[in-house]
């Protein structure tokens, strides 16, 4: 019995050092390209106070994988756009374009839950949600309290939905090649937002106004 229990002690032991290992997927990949990406991994990890050092070096593979994935599935796309515009004229260049987006397109659906899928195994759900922050510049949170402090009257109802399409341009924005793309997202689904609550019949002009005066009045005490 005695010795049942320290196998299986043992066997748990051996898991856990196992599930901590997560390689760097970096064949193909330019030296110094890595390096960058390792340190932006890093900064996001750094952020987590995560106090396990095996623990906090898998999350930051992870992301890094992240990144380099995304950079191959863009590269692609570029490659393919180029060709396109290098090579092919009127119609054909136009499917061709059509059929790289698609192809870009694919690949990013079919990879999008894996980011989720592994950090989960090392981190709870709010430290995949630092990590989806983190990938996207903390434009949810920053895009959030603004669209708040803008318009204090929001109900419950109308908060929680502002929220939900910033998670939804979260998600979109964490796909995307570089940081513009990643903004464009949030860009889009602001715009979205504010047509959805002038429908419902808010002055966006007026109350921006406002909240400017309220914050150049807090600026001024704060002095």
């Amino acid at each position: 019995m005695v010795k049942k229990v320290l196998c299986v002690a043992l066997l748990s032991l051996l898991s856990m050092s196992v599930k901590a290992q997560v390689a760097l997927k970096t064949d193909g990949q330019d030296p110094a390209y890595v390096e960058t990406i390792k340190g932006r991994a890093q900064k996001i990890v750094d952020g987590m106070g995560i106090s396990d050092a095996r623990k906090a070096e898998a999350v930051r593979n992870i992301i890094a994988n992240r990144y380099f994935l995304l950079n191959d599935i863009h590269s692609q796309y570029d490659k393919a756009m180029q060709f396109a515009k290098d090579s092919l004229q009127g119609k054909q260049r136009d499917q061709a374009r059509e059929m790289a987006a698609a192809r870009r397109d694919a690949e990013l659906y079919k990879h999008h839950f894996e980011l989720e899928t592994a950090l989960l195994q090392y981190v709870d759900a709010a430290g995949v949600e630092a990590v989806k922050d983190g990938m996207t510049y903390g434009r949810l949170q920053r895009d959030y309290k603004a669209q708040c402090d803008m318009i204090p009257s929001l109900t419950a109802e109308e908060r929680a939905q502002v929220l939900q399409w910033l998670k939804e341009a979260r998600e979109f924005a964490m796909d995307g090649g570089d940081s513009k793309q990643k903004h464009a997202w949030f860009d889009k689904y602001r715009g979205r937002t504010n047509n959805w609550l002038s429908a419902r019949g808010y002055d966006l002009k007026k109350e921006r106004e406002a909240w400017q005066k309220r914050t150049e009045k807090q600026k001024s005490q704060a002095k």
